[in-house]
């Protein structure tokens, strides 16, 4: 039986989490409306999404939902009475390539060179269908990370090729450094921003960075989008059998 949300605990998570965007937007002197929330919705329910969604669309900022997993693209389907744009933001497999381009208006997670080419096939087959779509750099070095190397020839090899295809690339994106050592978070998220920069194309503006956790450090460094799960929908439920 699907649990009913306990909507005013996740309206003011949402609140919270707007504020503390706003807050280092000031801070970092810039402008809070150029930063996009992008609400990290792995496990949650559609009528959490729902909620979440309803409640970003009554402060008239612009929903967007995160999913990191394609199978979990399906329960989309049951929320049809907010307009928002959907993001995959996960890892995704070649063989689930097309699904997530049918499905989603960006993909933050376009990581490896076979990924890189999977997309450009289709795109060739099917121009109309290709979602905007960013870079994952590996900027923290993490093994643990996918990502692009965090090279500046490299990318712009990958979003040249892009580019001259006709794909909407957009930016960049990257997970910081796993580590409880601010100073090195933050270096892995400015060099994110050193490298669009250095890229100095003017179709790749788009920083996706920054977490629940590190989503400070990521605004001062310039993110664009921020993708925020336990900050805004609380602690994930236990998974049966975990």
């Amino acid at each position: 039986m699907t649990q009913t949300p306990d909507v005013q605990a996740l309206n003011a998570r949402i609140d919270k989490v707007l504020a503390r965007i706003a807050s280092s937007a000031q801070e970092a002197g810039r402008d809070p409306g150029a930063i996009r929330l992008v609400l990290a919705s792995k496990t949650r329910t559609p009528s959490e999404i729902a909620a979440a969604l309803a409640h970003l669309s009554r402060l008239g900022v612009k929903p967007v939902a995160g999913e990191n997993r394609v199978q979990e693209l399906v329960k989309h389907a049951e929320i049809t009475d907010i307009p928002y744009e959907l993001h995959m933001i996960g890892r995704l497999q070649r063989n689930k390539l097309s699904h997530a381009m049918r499905g989603c208006s960006m993909i933050h997670s376009l990581d490896r060179e076979s990924l890189l080419t999977a997309l450009l096939r289709r795109h060739e087959e099917d121009p109309a269908a290709t979602p905007e779509v960013l870079l994952q750099v590996n900027t923290s070095g993490e093994p643990s990370k996918a990502g692009f190397a965090p090279e500046t020839e490299l990318l712009a090899d990958a979003a040249g090729r892009l580019l001259a295809a006709g794909v909407a690339l957009r930016g960049l994106m990257t997970i910081g450094a796993r580590s409880e050592d601010s100073c090195r978070v933050r270096a892995s998220l400015a060099l994110l921003r050193q490298l669009r920069d250095e890229l100095a194309l003017s179709e790749v503006r788009e920083l996706s960075m920054g977490m629940s956790g590190d989503l400070e450090l990521a605004v001062a460094e310039g993110a664009t989008l921020v993708r925020v799960g336990s900050a805004a929908f609380g602690p994930r439920p236990a998974q049966p059998g975990a």
